[in-house]
């Protein structure tokens, strides 16, 4: 089945997050962010190997989600933009709240748990068997080690800019008045659930293009680097 031919529901499947990030700091940000949209039932990471770099968000509603989805396609979070599309099944989640949840049998489901870690552990060896055999191959034109984050690759334009790192004492009058000397400026966003973190809007992908530039990595304390 395409993602063309998956119908509008609950949960959406995010792939390409940045796998940096610990899961429990994943799930909060993800929490954060998409709990604008609508009351959110669940946020599913995973650890295995398979998985890394992918999420699943289960909304209340499919509107919510829908809404999501549209708002949400190509933001760029922590440094790489999400794809999204609509989850092909209906999670756990949505089924205890619609009633049709069925428990599946223990066994069956430890075997399949067995089975994904097999997986994971073959990949991860054909990976570092892989890795050994190139070792030799490589000579000294080749390019020096990239430094810093890894995970700095360029976003796709946004014209709502992710803001991380905040002091806990900030507020959206603070933050207005740091990004109102912008053409374009709209408007400030915080979360509540998620001290640290807000949202900016303007106009134009290119106006908020011109803000991030000019405040990248701006001290909003000595200790806290946006």
């Amino acid at each position: 089945m395409s993602t063309a031919d998956i119908p509008p529901n609950q949960t959406i499947y995010l792939n390409n997050l940045n796998e940096r990030i610990k899961q429990e700091e994943l799930k909060r940000s993800l929490y954060a962010a998409f709990s604008q949209f609508g009351k959110v039932l669940d946020v599913v990471t995973m650890r295995t190997y398979r998985l890394r770099g992918q999420a699943w968000i289960v909304f209340e509603d499919v509107v919510s989600a829908t809404n999501a989805m549209r708002q949400m396609q190509g933001f760029p979070f922590y440094d790489k933009p999400i794809r999204i599309a609509f989850c092909k099944t209906k999670s756990d989640a949505a089924a205890k709240a619609d009633g049709t949840y069925v428990p599946r049998d223990k066994a069956e489901e430890r075997k399949r748990k067995a089975a994904e870690r097999e997986k994971d552990n073959k990949k991860q060896k054909e990976a570092k068997e892989a890795a050994s055999q190139n070792q030799p191959q490589q000579t000294s034109a080749a390019p020096p080690p990239a430094t810093g984050d890894a995970s700095s690759e360029p976003g796709l334009p946004n014209k709502i800019l992710f803001v991380q790192n905040l002091p806990l004492q900030t507020n959206e009058m603070m933050l207005s008045m740091l990004f109102q000397q912008f053409p374009g400026y709209k408007e400030v966003r915080m979360i509540e659930q998620k001290p640290g973190i807000a949202f900016v809007e303007f106009e134009t992908e290119m106006q908020a293009g011109v803000a991030m530039t000019g405040l990248q990595n701006f001290k909003i304390t000595p200790q806290n680097s946006m």
